[in-house]
């Protein structure tokens, strides 16, 4: 992480920014039997102020032909307010550094040729701060999403649901490896809106990345890279029986950080 000017400590007391690159042969898509192999650029920024954090990141997608050739944009924001910096009060407890409020959206749009996905969600919810090395929270969020794909003549909002989610970074020792991720437990959301059911989905996304930058010599954690595997079970909320619902994707990643 880049430290910020004094001058700037007010809008934000540290900073970093990196754009990214990762493939992967063995992406899925719900009702698409085909194993889909996918090139994805990313950039991503995240930063602390004075009472809390920011999280930006936009990926760009680039299917092969067994996915129509298509294009897509997914952006996540997440904003959480440290309560305990707010208040000035220690709001610790047990394995726990602190306790904050998480509010965001998710937006993607893609060009495919079957389902055209133009979903939009607002997040909100608590988050618990753990202690440990690095970082790992811990959030209950609520999820108001909506989209307005092919075959639906107006925006479809999907009911209220809670999203379990944890997000982590965790080096391993002095090695100059770090364990990264995410994890989102979704609950059903409904009917969706061609009025089939949905089911609770498991997203899991983890990474082994090692500091290139260093052995290098060009700047600790400045050049990264790595391994990364996600397991998404129900994906989109689509039930099992449904073919592509399932994707075991192993990717290789590496990032560049300024």
């Amino acid at each position: 992480m880049t430290g910020i000017a004094a001058s700037e400590a007010n809008a934000a007391d540290w900073s970093d920014t990196s754009i990214g690159y990762r493939y992967g042969s063995k992406f899925a898509e719900p009702y698409n039997p085909e194993d889909i192999s996918k090139n994805i650029f990313n950039l991503t920024h995240v930063s602390g102020y004075k009472y809390g954090s920011n999280y930006f990141n936009i990926d760009l997608l680039q299917s092969d032909s067994k996915d129509s050739n298509a294009q897509e944009a997914y952006v996540v924001y997440r904003n959480t307010l440290d309560l305990g910096k707010v208040t000035g009060k220690s709001l610790g407890f047990g394995p726990v550094r602190g306790v904050g409020i998480t509010a965001g959206f998710d937006w993607n749009t893609k060009n495919d040729t079957g389902y055209a996905s133009k979903k939009r969600m607002l997040v909100v919810g608590p988050t618990l701060m753990v202690d440990v090395p690095g970082f790992l929270d811990v959030s209950l969020l609520l999820l108001q999403e909506s989209n307005f794909p092919i075959g639906v003549t107006s925006r479809y909002t999907y009911d209220l649901h809670p999203m379990l989610s944890a997000a982590w970074g965790i080096p391993i020792s002095t090695s100059g490896f770090a364990f990264e991720g995410y994890m989102n437990y979704i609950a059903s959301k409904g009917k969706n809106e061609y009025g089939g059911p949905t089911s609770p989905e498991t997203n899991i996304d983890a990474m082994i990345m090692y500091d290139v930058g260093t052995a290098l010599g060009i700047g600790k954690n400045t050049l990264r890279a790595g391994f990364e595997y996600q397991y998404w079970r129900n994906k989109f909320g689509n039930p099992s029986q449904v073919p592509g619902s399932l994707a075991k994707t192993p990717m290789a990643r590496v990032e560049y950080h300024f």
